[in-house]
């Protein structure tokens, strides 16, 4: 109690330096959670790659490439590196998608073969996965079950055609939360339809894809399979597990360093705030300071006292901070819930690592006005006016 009474002898100053360190740890937090999520969904990204290698007709950029051929990608099972060849088609859900933070939302049509050897687990909240011979019929990732109003014996709308929903996926941070997946001859009907007149008369519906998963052979590495796809076949991108973490996982440790210190910036002008209003309670304390020296409190007890009154402010600003960063991520998500646009989350390592932080840089700010006020000179601080 008598460190608050001190914290706040000065209510205006000590209200607007805990108002520094808040608004420092809420954007620490508030953009934490955004690279938490990032973080998330990129682990996420790089286990569902990991054992497989994905192609596709010139450069995907993450999409799939050009059109190409079943037959084509079914034809990389003639390579004694290759268990099985699916082919699929994974395209945009909308037609013209607006700009979206992460992947934008898809649908995938896929032949179903290989299934057995897909090791990233996949379960369902509700309802069963898709079994050959299944038409206008849909499994729907968590992320889009509120966009798209689906319910198991429901139907939802694709692009203008109608599916039944089977099931819905558990939520996997990866790419399975935001994908509607059809049976591949479903998808061929859509991509084809979605094509331009010219383009149409030169490729055969039943024979369309956009790319494929390919499942290595037992002991292949996936990474060499990739470059020997690359480097035998003109115009076939295959992309493995290691440049899938080259190309994005890399990007977004960019990204996450940069929302960090954003964060941080705001945190040191936070501290500085901290280190004013510590220096100024030392002088304005200068005859208590000496009649308790002289009353022979040590050194180590007045830099303790000024310490933790230094370590209290920082601890009122982050649990204040925290709180209101907790709540706006709370309320961003539930904007976004409708649109399956989550961008923040809130982990515990986040939580405990906010306020640790806020008390360390209470703590670090207090250091110079405690060792000043440790150093003063008794006799003197008693005749100071």
């Amino acid at each position: 109690m008598r460190t608050l009474r001190n914290v706040f002898r000065r209510k205006l100053r000590a209200f607007l330096t805990i108002s520094g360190i808040t608004i420092g740890i809420f954007a620490l937090v508030v953009m934490g959670a955004m690279a938490e999520k990032i973080t998330l969904l990129v682990d996420g990204g790089t286990r569902f790659y990991e054992d497989k290698v994905t192609v596709t007709e010139g450069e995907s950029h993450g999409l799939g490439g050009d059109p190409m051929s079943v037959e084509k990608i079914r034809g990389l099972e003639d390579l004694d590196e290759v268990a099985v060849a699916s082919a699929d088609i994974s395209i945009t859900l909308e037609e013209n998608p607006g700009p979206t933070f992460g992947m934008p939302d898809l649908m995938t049509g896929t032949d179903l073969r290989g299934r057995e050897l897909e090791s990233f687990p996949v379960s369902f909240s509700s309802g069963r996965e898709l079994e050959p011979g299944d038409r206008g019929k849909a499994v729907v990732g968590s992320d889009l079950v509120n966009k798209l109003g689906a319910r198991v014996g429901n139907t939802i709308e694709v692009r203008g055609r109608e599916f039944e929903v089977v099931g819905i996926l558990e939520k996997t941070f990866s790419i399975p939360d935001n994908t509607v997946y059809m049976s591949l001859a479903d998808a061929q009907e859509i991509y084809y339809d979605s094509m331009p007149d010219f383009i149409k008369g030169g490729v055969d519906k039943n024979n369309l894809a956009t790319g494929g998963t390919i499942y290595p052979a037992a002991g292949v590495d996936p990474d060499a399979l990739a470059d020997e796809i690359t480097s035998r076949y003109d115009n076939m991108e295959a992309v493995g597990p290691q440049k899938f973490q080259d190309n994005i996982a890399n990007t977004t440790r960019i990204f996450t360093m940069i929302v960090y210190g954003v964060a941080l910036i705001s945190l040191i002008v936070g501290g500085l705030s901290v280190i004013n209003t510590m220096t100024m309670s030392v002088f304005e304390r200068t005859r208590e300071i000496g009649i308790r020296k002289a009353m022979g409190a040590s050194d180590w007890r007045i830099i303790r006292q000024f310490l933790g009154e230094s370590a209290t402010i920082g601890f009122l600003g982050g649990v204040l901070g925290l709180a209101a960063g907790a709540l706006m991520t709370f309320l961003l998500n539930k904007a976004g819930e409708a649109s399956g646009t989550q961008v923040f989350l809130l982990t515990l390592r986040l939580v405990i690592g906010s306020l640790v932080f806020a008390v360390v840089l209470g703590v670090l700010s207090g250091l110079y006005p405690a060792w000043h006020a440790a150093r003063l000179n008794p006799v003197q601080a008693l005749r100071y006016e």
